[in-house]
């Protein structure tokens, strides 16, 4: 994010959800969008942030966001218990579901949660950040069963979304939040390569024959259309294979609805577990062990003495600290969807000005 505008986080939270109500969503979704969305700026996660406005917004207007109600229980069993989201906000549907689960994890120790037709769930370390604030171990992954972006290890035909995934941990002064997915690249990087005009450094693509890439535009084509590589790229994406295909079996295998399906509308199947370490050899006893291992990790000697060993998390606590200091950074193009959207709703800016 190039240097520029920086607004306060509330008042920036405030005008998300301000639009998103101006929309006809309900209140509490609409905070909740809001104020996750922040927090992803604000983590340094600009592509999951308030860059998402925009698609939402435009999803709510036309039916594929559902603006209110509240998700269809499956099946709970306590310890487990399954959702249908009913494409309603992908954010709002993981706090509701994580909050339940914190609710019950001290009874169970492990609680686990799967759901389908939620709609986009946004920043996976954002959400999974809730839970390490609490002390508790997080996994948290998506899919997008309409999604077709991803050639399966040896294929060149596209059948995977990138198939996102995180865990996370308190660890000490920060929580390690990792948050990764089955290909290298996303489809928010290829999108920002083409608008830009610039290539990838390494081929991290394949084109429509199977060939590696560095081009972003073979995701572009209306035909002939390229996809991502799997993690571990030509030489061992079997590796990123697995990865996704666990991701698949989590998300749309637990939740009871998948590709097989044939879903056609802009949406997810999630997984989220929580493990509380009380539950196990104790919390303290967990910390001690991963607060060392933190500790092991930074005195590790770097190979280039001017850029030390950090951690997954260690850089997005740094940006929080920083955006609530300085203020929460914007990119051009987010300021001008956010005044479109705001000028077509009636809702006033002026914290963009």
């Amino acid at each position: 994010m190039a240097a520029g505008l920086r607004r306060p986080q509330a008042e920036l939270a405030s005008l998300a959800t301000r639009l998103f109500e101006a929309a006809g969503m309900q209140p509490d979704k609409a905070e909740s969008l809001g104020r996750i969305l922040v927090l992803t700026d604000m983590m340094g996660r600009y592509t999951h942030g308030l860059a998402q406005v925009k698609a939402y917004l435009e999803q709510v207007e036309n039916g594929g966001m559902t603006k209110s109600g509240t998700p269809d229980i499956i099946r709970d069993t306590g310890a487990t218990f399954v959702w249908d989201g009913n494409y309603l906000p992908g954010p709002w549907l993981v706090e509701q579901a994580m909050t339940q689960a914190l609710d019950r994890v001290a009874e169970h120790g492990v609680v686990t949660f799967a759901m389908r037709r939620s709609h986009h769930i946004g920043c996976l370390a954002a959400l999974a950040k809730q839970a390490t604030d609490a002390g508790c171990f997080v996994m948290l992954a998506s899919s997008g069963p309409h999604s077709k972006i991803v050639a399966p290890h040896g294929g060149r035909e596209a059948l995977f979304s990138p198939n996102p995934f995180a865990i996370g941990f308190p660890a000490g002064d920060f929580p390690v939040l990792v948050d990764i997915s089955a290909s290298i690249t996303t489809v928010s990087m290829t999108r920002e390569k083409v608008a830009a005009g610039t290539q990838f450094e390494h081929p991290w693509l394949l084109d429509s024959d199977g060939r590696p890439t560095r081009d972003p535009s073979v995701m572009e084509r209306a035909t002939d259309r390229g996809s991502l590589l799997l993690l571990g790229g030509q030489e061992a994406g079997h590796k990123g294979f697995g990865l996704a295909l666990m991701v698949e079996a989590l998300t749309q295998g637990l939740a009871g609805h998948g590709r097989r399906d044939a879903p056609t509308r802009w949406g997810a199947s999630v997984y989220l577990q929580l493990i509380d370490p009380a539950a196990f050899s104790g919390r303290e006893a967990f910390l001690d062990q991963m607060e060392f291992l933190a500790e092991r990790c930074h005195a590790n000697a770097p190979i280039d003495p001017d850029r030390p060993v950090r951690l997954p998390g260690e850089q997005a606590d740094r940006k929080i600290a920083e955006a609530l200091r300085d203020g929460v950074p914007l990119s051009e193009t987010t300021v001008g969807a956010l005044k479109s959207w705001a000028d077509k709703l009636g809702v006033a800016a002026g914290v963009l000005d």
